[in-house]
């Protein structure tokens, strides 16, 4: 438990490189190595401040940190991008979750249709993936 406490600063420390050297370059974006390059923090540094970025700092500067494979991360004004890139991580999400469906319930169901907790587990996931499948349209 010690050892947590120890690293949220580091954390802090690391999302605040990572947010001045974003904010620097906007409006255009930065990759991983660029953020590397620009912060002299390794790649689990940048890592670290890259999710202390979205957990915390985005959330008090009301700009999200979006994420193209063309530029990289960015700080962006247009809602248009905070929508797309929301789409994408549904779409993510709703694959994982298909997967999770698809190779692990419905052989759980296949062998012990009668398996309570299987049947609850896949109608309330089956609502959350149509709603992710919604979502990422």
């Amino acid at each position: 438990m010690p050892r947590r406490q120890e690293a949220r600063p580091l954390a802090e420390h690391y999302g605040d490189l990572v947010r001045v050297a974003l904010m620097e370059a906007r409006p255009a974006g930065l990759h991983t190595y660029q953020l590397i390059a620009a912060t002299r923090l390794t790649r689990s540094q940048v890592g670290r401040g890259i999710r202390h970025v979205r957990d915390v700092v985005a959330a008090e500067n009301l700009t999200p940190i979006t994420w193209t494979r063309r530029d990289g991360y960015m700080f962006s004004d247009d809602p248009a991008d905070w929508i797309e890139y929301d789409k994408r991580q549904f779409r993510q999400i709703l694959g994982r979750l298909t997967r999770v469906i698809t190779g692990t319930l419905d052989p759980h169901l296949t062998r012990y249709p009668d398996d309570e907790w299987a049947q609850l587990a896949t109608a309330q996931l089956t609502g959350v993936r149509a709603t992710l499948a919604q979502l990422s349209k």
